[in-house]
């Protein structure tokens, strides 16, 4: 009990954010046409630093195996993921053309990022090493995305290289360089201190626009009980089994393992919303998935991440 209070307790000031986001919205403060550019400063600026100051400092990354292992873990679930949740699909009433696909990747991809980095710095503060190991998952979360997961939903016979031309994926490329290497050791002190700096403006940041991005969402359709439960099924009940299973049986380090409990609780990440929208998927599909397992998340989160640091032993 004491464990999912304090899940909790890291999970109440995320969701604030994301609710504060909601609120300035509906109050003119963020507007929409203010999005684009805060998602930039975001994208190219904030999370590339935060990325940097976390990577460059932590030596579990000179370890190669710990390193593939931990990109592999975060490509490797995410199709998973999504086969599981296209297999469940047809259940639910959604065949090839009527949202089968949508479904899938919307179900199969988790929040792994905008949550899972608050959560890590609660859960875990100081460690560097998990923080980085988060990043290093990420970076295999987002291969999957853009290679696996957009063919799913486009139909697409191959992505192009252009898509990996993000601050993110390229900050956590050179600080994984940058470790491998030793090269990190040349890198000024004023740097580092400026990537500290102006990396804890990404996460709070980001939170906001999620917050208004869902403010914009909720409201505009039509919310189908049978699909959102099925997402929560998906989402918050069979993937987290697989994880935490291989989590506590796989020869895995223990950071990678504190990560992955994470992962497995966290709900639908929002971005298959924009990939629906420009690749010709169903949003209505992506949004319910969202909105279904974010607010059961509020219950099972907590519960996950207790009885997974418990059972698996992190």
């Amino acid at each position: 009990m004491h464990e999912s209070l304090m899940v909790l307790q890291a999970a109440i000031p995320v969701y604030l954010v994301v609710l504060l986001g909601g609120l300035l919205r509906r109050c003119g403060v963020l507007r929409p046409k203010m999005d684009r550019v805060l998602m930039l400063l975001a994208v190219y600026v904030f999370y590339p630093c935060l990325i940097l100051d976390k990577m460059l400092v932590a030596e579990v990354l000179r370890d190669p195996v710990v390193l593939w292992s931990s990109a592999g873990a975060g490509f490797g679930f995410i199709v998973i993921g999504a086969l599981l949740s296209y297999l469940l699909a047809p259940l639910i009433g959604l065949k090839i053309g009527s949202g089968r696909r949508t479904f899938a990747v919307s179900a199969g991809l988790q929040n792994y990022g905008f949550i899972a980095i608050p959560l890590v710095a609660y859960l875990y503060p100081g460690n560097d090493d998990v923080m980085a190991i988060l990043f290093t998952h990420n970076l295999g979360v987002e291969f999957a995305v853009w290679t696996v997961l957009l063919m799913l939903l486009s139909g697409m016979a191959r992505p192009s290289w252009r898509v990996f031309l993000k601050g993110p994926i390229l900050a956590v490329i050179a600080g994984i360089v940058m470790m491998q290497t030793g090269s990190e050791k040349y890198v000024p002190g004023t740097i580092l201190d400026l990537f500290s700096k102006v990396g804890v403006c990404a996460v709070p940041l980001s939170l906001l626009l999620v917050g208004t991005a869902m403010y914009d969402l909720i409201g505009k359709m039509k919310f189908d009980w049978k699909l959102g439960a099925g997402a929560v099924l998906a989402r918050l009940a069979l993937i987290p089994v697989l994880m935490l299973v291989c989590a506590k049986y796989l020869p895995l380090s223990i950071e990678l393992k504190q990560v992955l409990v994470i992962q497995a609780a966290l709900p639908s990440g929002m971005f298959p919303i924009v990939l629906s929208r420009h690749y010709g998927g169903r949003t209505d599909i992506a949004i319910t998935a969202v909105v279904a397992t974010t607010i059961a998340s509020l219950l099972t989160m907590p519960l996950v991440i207790a009885f997974g640091k418990f059972w698996v032993g992190v």
